[in-house]
């Protein structure tokens, strides 16, 4: 299809509750009933979604999860070339954010194909309101990488990241996320973990990093959200960093207890900070 030919058809990327269905807008209710076509990421949520809001609908509903969703793109948009209305619905939140949505959405750009948004709740914005962190500048990070080195090497290259980070993260790796960003970004580092937003058991804990990655040793569930404060000002020069970790080991401090302290306020990796620590001992033994 050419740049000068435009379909009939649209897109609906429609945002869903993120816990409270009393959430939906009048305008989602209105998206649902006037689809032809519902790419849902879980028909059964769907379903249940738009019992609870009393919503009947007569359009075809088929499955759109990152398991099959580039696979789904080509019927969708055949659909769209045809006229119809297809709307995607995720779990909770925006579709494409974090959620499929993005690839039908580029695709239906690039075909000419007008793409709307039904605005709604978003566990992003959410959680950083409720954090009581700086909302002025933020960046979204979505997941952190599973594999620790990976996870450890990500955010390592955020230390120095001077906006408000949102995160998402499971509460079974919660743990393990938090105690990584502690080593990333320094015990002292503010953030919160907010938890079930929305839902009857919402809870945020606004904590240091330290602090937190304590605290989430014990049982987390739930929807989770973190959010870190920015790093408050240019990072530290690798010269300066060793300096500061061959300080804390004249005072007595382990040399990798004192690398865990200042890597992350230097926005340095902790094994390139050690092995210079190491090299700059041996140099002024």
């Amino acid at each position: 299809m050419t740049s000068s030919q435009t379909p009939d058809g649209l897109l609906v990327l429609a945002a869903t509750p993120i816990g409270d269905a009393a959430d939906a807008s009048p305008a989602l209710v209105r998206a649902l009933t006037g689809a032809d076509v519902i790419a849902a990421e879980d028909t059964r949520r769907l379903r249940d979604l738009c019992r609870r809001l009393g919503v009947e609908f007569s359009a075809r509903v088929v499955s759109y999860f990152d398991g099959n969703e580039a696979s789904r793109v080509g019927g969708l948009l055949d659909a769209l070339s045809d006229g119809a209305t297809v709307v995607v619905a995720t779990d909770a939140g925006m579709p494409s954010v974090s959620d499929p949505g993005f690839r039908i959405t580029a695709a239906a750009i690039e075909a000419g194909v007008r793409v709307t948004a039904v605005p709604g709740p978003s566990a992003v914005l959410t959680a950083l309101a409720l954090s009581g962190l700086p909302t002025d500048r933020f960046c979204f990070e979505g997941f952190a990488p599973r594999k620790a080195g990976e996870r450890a090497r990500r955010l390592a290259g955020l230390a120095s990241e001077e906006r408000t980070m949102v995160f998402f993260e499971a509460p079974h790796r919660l743990a393990d996320f938090l105690a990584a960003a502690r080593d990333a970004f320094g015990d002292e580092r503010p953030a919160a973990v907010c938890r079930e937003l929305t839902k009857t058991y919402e809870e945020v804990v606004r904590l240091p990093l330290g602090e937190l990655a304590a605290w989430a040793t014990g049982t987390v569930r739930g929807e989770v959200t973190v959010v870190v404060a920015g790093a408050s000002g240019p990072a530290m020069t690798e010269a300066d960093a060793v300096e500061a970790v061959l300080a804390r080991v004249r005072d007595g401090e382990r040399i990798k207890d004192a690398v865990a302290h200042v890597a992350g306020a230097a926005g340095l990796a902790k094994g390139d900070l050690y092995a210079a620590a190491v090299a700059a001992r041996k140099e002024n033994a």
